[in-house]
């Protein structure tokens, strides 16, 4: 017998084995570790194939950091980790001393900024999907992200997996049944003015008594919040990095987007307050989705097993989650991630096939495609910042929402960047976009659907349930209810951990000037302080806190995502050059 040929390929300063989805490429993809590396602290990204725009610095990845090694070994940014942390720590520490106390003021700051700037992040909104639909029928399109010879390092199922269980976990489970349930019901009771403004929580101009309509609208309304925009937010990042790192030659970190802005400046100041404003949008972004997961974690374990259903489980159940994010993150995550998106992913498709197999599966079939028919007619004025009057439903909603996923940006993009290479432009933007948009518009109808009808029979238990509490009541009236609620509270604590740990490691990444191994223990702190800081949110307002401080976090990094879009264009065009 022949013997195999050989499968190995050279690029650069890292070696290949074997085809996309192979174990060790797929290990050093979402490690960073690359074989062989020229320091094991550094990220040795791999050199583009092909001819690419490479851009030259004398930037070196870690040169303002300071090191150290007792009595805690540490390898810091400064003053890139210094000012992040200083400044958690303290919100974390105020925030726990005089939790009463600064409930209202969480409560006014996300009022005020909703309602003030909804046009601001709903234009923003506009502009990313706008660049990312132009980009897949542009021939930038056909740009590939390492350079034209790349091949990619992941099978398409693994790279699905992760890309969905990144970008949405927690909050789909959260959210599936009660924005659904909660947007028909508004839309259902019509609009109500008290001294002629709306005080009312419908979409557009709602469906008063007309039942089909209100479940058209409703659903319509949900997957604008879980459709293309969420996703050009996470995409639009996600390409930045990609292309800038794997491209261009820089380090992977959110300051060299913006090198074809402010050339070598990104390496001083301009590019530590980017870093920074990354840091805190990541972390507070990921504090409220933990926060949102203890929540119903909660919710759930009350449901299922009588626990006591107080902050008391919720922040045991968020220190625990958090030290098993925290192992992970020391132990390293190169498999874990991906094992762990794969498993939810798995389980989260048999929740959804079983709902679909024994709820109104007619009903689903059919509003699967009757919603994106309502989804495509409600896009326009849905996105509309302008001349509208339901200013609870998008000041309240979509102004949070959007807030929220840019907030989630940086820790999504830099992951969905990791495992991108190889990809066309094209492909990528289609994967990122468009499947997953489509995943959420039926992941929403099975759930969302159900729980309406069930609604409309007759069943009063959804609406009358707390929002963390609908998905377990809508359980309840299909067979099986203590299985499938005990997999949706394993769905929450998977992504739950997935979130955590990866978040981690990306704000270490961050924070330790790009270096990938950094010390373990900064690895420690930032896990311990995503769990601490939702702890604190929660004792300081609830789900009110958690919202303020997304929209907080989310506002000045729209400004550097707008930024972002020009960067690509020109990052894109001097690729263009290249091929020609």
């Amino acid at each position: 017998m022949a013997d195999k040929p050989d499968t190995t390929r050279t690029s650069g300063n890292r070696t290949y084995k074997g085809q996309p989805g192979h174990e060790r490429r797929e290990r050093d993809a979402l490690s960073g570790r690359l074989e062989p590396r020229p320091t094991a602290s550094v990220e040795a990204l791999p050199e583009p194939e092909g001819p690419t725009e490479i851009i030259e610095t004398d930037y070196q990845i870690g040169q303002s950091n300071i090191e150290g090694v007792t009595p805690v070994p540490f390898d810091i940014h400064n003053p890139v980790f210094m000012i992040s942390a200083v400044a958690i720590v303290l919100f974390t520490v105020v925030t726990m001393m005089f939790p009463t106390q600064l409930e209202p003021v969480f409560t006014g700051m996300r009022n005020a900024l909703t309602s003030n700037l909804d046009w601001f992040f709903l234009m923003a909104g506009n502009v990313f999907v706008l660049l990312c639909l132009g980009l897949i029928v542009s021939p930038l399109g056909s740009i590939r992200l390492g350079g034209p010879d790349a091949t990619p390092d992941f099978s398409l199922t693994g790279w699905f997996a992760m890309l969905f269980a990144a970008g949405m976990g927690i909050g789909l489970m959260f959210y599936g049944v009660g924005e659904p349930i909660s947007h028909f019901q508004s839309a259902l009771a019509g609009t109500t003015v008290e001294d002629g403004v709306r005080t009312d929580w419908a979409p557009l101009g709602a469906a008063a008594g007309n039942e089909l309509e209100a479940r058209r609208l409703g659903m319509a309304a949900t997957i604008f919040h879980w459709g293309l925009h969420p996703w050009a937010i996470y995409a639009v990042v996600a390409l930045a990095l990609a292309l800038f790192a794997y491209n261009k030659g820089l380090p992977l970190t959110m300051r060299s987007i913006f090198y074809p802005i402010f050339g070598e400046a990104v390496w001083g100041w301009v590019g530590h307050v980017i870093d920074v404003l990354a840091v805190f949008a990541t972390i507070f972004g990921l504090a409220t989705s933990l926060g949102f997961g203890a929540e119903q974690a909660t919710a759930g374990l009350n449901f299922l097993f009588d626990i006591p259903n107080s902050n008391a489980t919720k922040i045991i159940l968020i220190i625990a989650i958090t030290g098993i994010a925290t192992l992970s993150v020391v132990l390293g995550v190169e498999k874990g991630v991906k094992r762990l998106s794969e498993i939810n992913m798995v389980l989260a498709v048999l929740l959804l096939a079983f709902i679909i197999a024994v709820g109104p599966t007619a009903e689903i079939i059919s509003g699967f495609f009757g919603n994106l028919g309502a989804y495509a007619r409600d896009i326009v004025p849905l996105s509309n910042p302008f001349g509208r009057d339901d200013d609870n439903f998008r000041q309240g909603w979509t102004a949070f929402y959007w807030a929220w996923w840019i907030s989630w940006s940086p820790f999504v993009g830099m992951f969905i960047a990791r495992v991108s290479r190889g990809r066309t432009v094209r492909q990528f933007l289609i994967a990122v976009l468009i499947v997953p948009s489509l995943i959420s518009v039926l992941w929403m109808t099975a759930l969302g659907g159900t729980a309406i009808s069930m609604t409309i029979g007759g069943f009063t238990g959804i609406t009358e349930a707390p929002l963390e509490l609908k998905l377990f009541q809508m359980l309840s009236q299909l067979p099986l209810t203590a299985i499938t609620s005990f997999i949706g509270i394993i769905l929450v604590i998977v992504f739950f951990v997935t979130s955590s740990d990866s978040g981690s490691l990306v704000i270490d990444t961050i924070a330790a000037g790009g270096k990938v191994n950094a010390p373990v223990p900064q690895r420690i702190f930032w896990c311990s302080f995503e769990g601490l800081v939702a702890v604190a949110l929660l004792l300081g307002g609830g789900l009110g806190a958690l919202q303020a401080m997304a929209v907080s976090t989310g506002l000045p990094f729209t400004i550097v995502l707008l930024g972002g879009c020009w960067a690509i264009i020109k990052g894109l065009q001097g690729e263009r050059r290249e091929l020609a």
